[in-house]
């Protein structure tokens, strides 16, 4: 009898670790995986593929170099990718669906729409992971895996990445359009947004510092030029020499898609050169300067800090990524791993 319900024990164990790993692959039924309370534990960790998919990094690595080595300025795209993606409805991969019969893509919202880029990259990523490891890594994990390498990349700081995100089902470019910073914010509006994610003025700050590679498109920082508080003035707050270079590159009217870098003095290498030049008058968005100029102490002498020193920049750049990698990720039954980042299963 007692073998009968050991045999029955070791049945229904074995049933429920298929169940569990069917239900997301990188889930290998892992008892006293951190939070586990000596059991399993749902949330995100970093070994979650130490065993489904242990090269997951690397591959991510290999398609990043080259692609950053043909275009630097793919580093910015994806590091932005991941920051759109997790500020619409939590980092779930929602912003890289495609529009379908029962999807609107965020990708046409007013923050995406003809300037997020690098869903062929996420692409190519995915096509090397499927081949390794077959419907296991999902499309949430390479956008915080790729923003990661990204930052690696171009010279900044690494982290230890918890991982085990679910692909969302569903996209909103509503929460697209309402909770992503437009680049004409004010200091309280960028407060208010960020604290909408969990996020206080010391995240702000330091991913903000994500400016320091990039571009922008002159539509985003027109109105500085030419009309800041609508009295056709350009913004008083902006370097007299640095306004003259702006308005070469920006006219009044059209050219909206020319590119202006947002950090002109090292614009592909991270590092805490944005916060200097924010500091001198330098900061391409009005959502740039107002982290000095917006009247809000705790901001401003952030920026002078990290424009001070850098590795204290990097060290919070690296522990405000994690946690806005963090919010809302979905794990254990939610969602689901999409074969193709850019349509539901």
């Amino acid at each position: 009898m007692e073998l009968f319900k050991v045999t029955l024990t070791l049945t229904a164990l074995a049933f429920l670790s298929a169940t569990f790993s069917s239900a997301h692959p990188g889930f290998n039924f892992g008892w006293g995986v951190p939070g586990g309370n000596g059991g399993f534990s749902f949330g995100l960790y970093p070994e979650f593929y130490q065993f489904s998919c242990p090269q997951a990094d690397d591959i991510v690595i290999s398609v990043l170099e080259k692609a950053i080595a043909k275009e630097p300025r793919m580093a910015a795209s994806l590091l932005r990718l991941h920051f759109h993606d997790c500020f619409a409805q939590g980092c779930d991969a929602s912003v890289l669906l495609d529009d379908s019969a029962t999807i609107v893509s965020e990708k046409k919202s007013l923050p995406n729409s003809n300037s997020i880029r690098g869903f062929h990259v996420i692409d190519e990523i995915k096509a090397k992971l499927e081949e390794a490891c077959p419907h296991t890594v999902s499309c949430a994990d390479i956008l915080a895996l790729a923003a990661r390498g990204s930052t690696v990349l171009s010279g900044g700081p690494n982290w230890e990445l918890p991982l085990g995100r679910r692909d969302s089902k569903t996209a909103s470019i509503s929460a697209s359009n309402n909770n992503i910073p437009p680049p004409n914010s004010t200091i309280q509006n960028l407060i208010t947004l960020f604290k909408r994610q969990g996020l206080d003025e010391v995240d702000l700050v330091a991913l903000s510092g994500g400016h320091t590679i990039g571009v922008a498109r002159c539509t985003t920082f027109k109105q500085r030029l030419y009309n800041q508080n609508g009295n056709n003035q350009p913004d008083q707050t902006l370097e007299k020499s640095y306004y003259y270079g702006l308005k070469s590159v920006c006219p009044r009217t059209g050219g909206d898609n020319n590119i202006s870098p947002l950090d002109f003095a090292s614009p592909a290498r991270f590092d805490n050169t944005y916060f200097k030049l924010l500091l001198w008058g330098k900061g391409l968005l009005t959502s740039d300067e107002v982290l000095v100029t917006g009247s809000v102490g705790t901001t401003m002498e952030l920026v002078k800090r990290y424009a001070e020193d850098e590795a204290l920049f990097f060290d919070q750049f690296a522990k405000s990524m994690v946690k806005m990698g963090s919010i809302n990720p979905l794990t254990a039954f939610k969602g689901e791993v999409r074969n193709n980042c850019r349509r539901v299963n």
